[in-house]
């Protein structure tokens, strides 16, 4: 709702009296146009209209939280008199601040720093704002002995700055902040970590305090409960519980070690695809790691993207280990000449690809340095583009909801850096938006954040704690085809210009089984456990039917497991429980009586089943997620829908 705004009053005064007292509490600033400003400004003639910023929305967070970095910093000043203070942003689900200290930051630290900014809430001390020339700042902050901060001013240049001032704390800030320190009301510091200055290796290692705020004690609450549900799902915790891969220093950095069981899961997960890809009409290709550099030269990616990528040198000719897989699949596609009838070709791979990350990225499976792409390339018509764009999302829809995934679409656009003309990357951009909004498909703009040759859709899921993260892509290029010299020739007998798509659908597939494994807990949809079922034994007496049991089932396709050991029932129960097998089948003397097994589904107890009745259960669980998407299917012989 927007408010007449009055020139020289101060915005705080101006909503007091447009809002009930109930709605004005909840205001911690407003904005005037595009810009964001304290209760305490005072309105320009310029101003015509006030809109109030409430401390439930995510620009009334961001100034709660970065005001939360202010007053934690005053905090760890009192504390830690020698510290000296950097930068100090809101961040998604809340703030940070850098301090450039002797030792790292404690776990006791943390309490003590909690406790002092009590007393800095209490206070209810006022966020006053000042502007001065940079010369003055400059001497303020110089005789604080705060350094970092005359860097800052020269980087963002100008000759004038704002300095906010709360209680004794004086910080370089271009605001806004709450009116006062007592409108923190609901926080916790939750990290300490390492940070390079500027993000630069080469500079200082600064340590940085990580923190979040909320408007209520409830929703902070929330949020913690949130957190500590994401750590009991942190696929790098359940990953060597489950015995699914592992990560070797010895061996390299970023690089996963895939397990038995890992390697099982990933292979159903890939063999699924690749029958979806035959299905929907795709060629399945191989191609080699290294590349000559000549190539990466001629594509643009030696310069607009060396950084990530390794070198090596075999016979004195440079070659570049391959970061994507579209150069290949066009030399693919430049075998032989091509027809307008011949088109579209559809080009899959599940390719391994390399590039260079930084060590302080590295995050278990969701980012590392060598992984695998479902990746595709599709080279057609341009009067084929936009249906090739719609299957390609079709298909991105079906494996969403096969999984339950909430989603999210971003067309992102021309980067500073990039190749090609201005008039192929307007093609590109219509291309995709005609597509989306075909299809009714709502999608947010992110400017300069495309491939280097072109525009792109990423779509971004959702998970059930409504984490998100990015791993279906769509990329339209006309640019790489022109490198290539890719043609082919048209009805009317000319060579004409194809254009290229790059489509990822799970993305990264190591990515995607640790979203999977966070998103499960582990607990893998029956299709996809590499242990569908585990016969779990009383007494040694019932080792012979466990057996008999165990080579029925896995002769109708089930994973199967029996544990015979000489271990109470209890205890095998619990592991296995802890192992996440759906299906636990035990066996005593009443079920090798009736020659059937007890079946427990994740700790729901279904009772005494025949072993053709145990057969049908986990194949019909393993069906029902396919039938809920509308998607067809089959089972190969360890029950992978196909």
């Amino acid at each position: 709702m927007a408010v007449d705004a009055q020139a020289g009053m101060a915005c705080g005064e101006i909503l007091k009296k447009a809002l009930s007292g109930k709605k004005f509490k909840k205001v911690v600033a407003c904005r005037c146009g595009e810009t964001l400003l304290d209760l305490s400004r005072t309105i320009s003639e310029t101003c015509t209209e006030l809109t109030p910023v409430y401390d439930d929305t995510p620009e009334g967070l961001a100034v709660i939280r970065h005001s939360a970095a202010h007053i934690m910093a005053e905090a760890v000043k009192r504390l830690f008199p020698s510290a000296k203070v950097t930068i100090g942003p809101a961040i998604e689900n809340g703030f940070y601040y850098d301090f450039d200290f002797e030792r790292p930051f404690t776990p006791e630290d943390l309490t003590a720093i909690e406790a002092e900014i009590e007393k800095i809430v209490a206070a209810d001390a006022p966020f006053v704002r000042k502007e001065m020339s940079k010369a003055e700042a400059r001497a303020l902050f110089d005789s604080m002995g705060e350094t970092y901060k005359g860097e800052i001013m020269d980087d963002l240049g100008g000759d004038e700055f704002s300095v906010y001032t709360q209680g004794g704390f004086v910080d370089l800030c271009r605001g806004p902040h709450v009116p006062s320190t007592g409108f923190l009301k609901a926080f916790k510091l939750t990290s300490v970590a390492g940070a390079y200055w500027r993000g630069d290796e080469k500079n200082k290692m600064l340590q940085r305090i990580y923190g979040t705020a909320f408007a209520t004690a409830k929703e902070l609450k929330e949020h913690l409960d949130r957190i500590e549900e994401a750590k009991k799902r942190d696929h790098r915790k359940l990953g060597p519980q489950l015995d699914l891969f592992s990560f070797q220093e010895r061996g390299g950095a970023g690089m996963a070690y895939w397990h038995p069981k890992g390697a099982l899961l990933r292979t159903i997960l890939e063999d699924f695809v690749n029958r979806e890809m035959l299905r929907r009409d795709y060629d399945i290709v191989r191609t080699p790691q290294i590349l000559k550099r000549e190539l990466w030269e001629a594509s643009g990616h030696y310069d607009n993207y060396r950084e990530n990528m390794y070198f090596t040198e075999i016979d004195e000719q440079p070659y570049g280990v391959k970061p994507m897989n579209c150069v290949a699949h066009m030399l693919i596609y430049n075998s032989h000449l091509r027809s307008y009838r011949d088109l579209p070709k559809r080009y899959f791979e599940f390719g391994v690809v390399h590039r260079h990350e930084k060590s302080g990225v590295l995050h278990g499976l969701l980012r590392v340095r060598q992984f695998t792409q479902d990746d595709a390339h599709i080279i057609c018509r341009p009067d084929q583009l936009q249906d090739e764009i719609k299957g390609v999302m079709r298909w991105i829809q079906d494996l969403m909801g096969l999984f339950g995934f909430e989603y999210t679409m971003e067309l992102s656009t021309r980067p500073e850096k990039s190749i090609g003309s201005d008039e192929d990357w307007e093609r590109a951009t219509v291309a995709l938006v005609d597509a989306m909004e075909s299809m009714g498909l709502p999608y947010e703009v992110n400017e300069g954040d495309g491939a280097f040759y072109g525009p792109k859709i990423d779509v971004k899921l959702h998970d059930c704690l409504g984490r998100e993260w990015q791993c279906s892509t769509i990329q339209v290029d006309f640019t790489l085809p022109e490198r290539f010299d890719m043609v082919y020739i048209g009805e009317d007998g000319e060579r004409h210009r194809p254009v290229m798509v790059h489509r990822a659908i799970m993305g990264s597939v190591e990515r995607f089984i640790g979203v999977l494994t966070e998103h499960f807990a582990g607990a893998f949809p029956t299709w996809l456990a590499p242990v569908q079922a585990r016969i779990l034994t009383v007494t040694d007496a019932q080792h012979e039917f466990a057996e008999k049991a165990r080579l029925f089932l896995r002769e109708h396709g089930i994973r199967v497991e029996a544990d015979l050991r000489n271990e109470k029932l209890g205890y095998k129960v619990r592991e296995a429980q802890l192992e996440k097998v759906p299906y636990l089948l035990v066996v005593g003397d009443k079920e090798v009586e009736a020659q059937g097994v007890n079946v427990r589904l994740r700790g729901e107890n279904l009772g005494l089943k025949t072993l053709e009745e145990t057969v049908n259960m986990v194949l019909e669980d393993c069906r029902e997620p396919f039938k809920r998407g509308g998607m067809s299917y089959s089972f190969s012989s360890y029950s992978c829908p196909v």
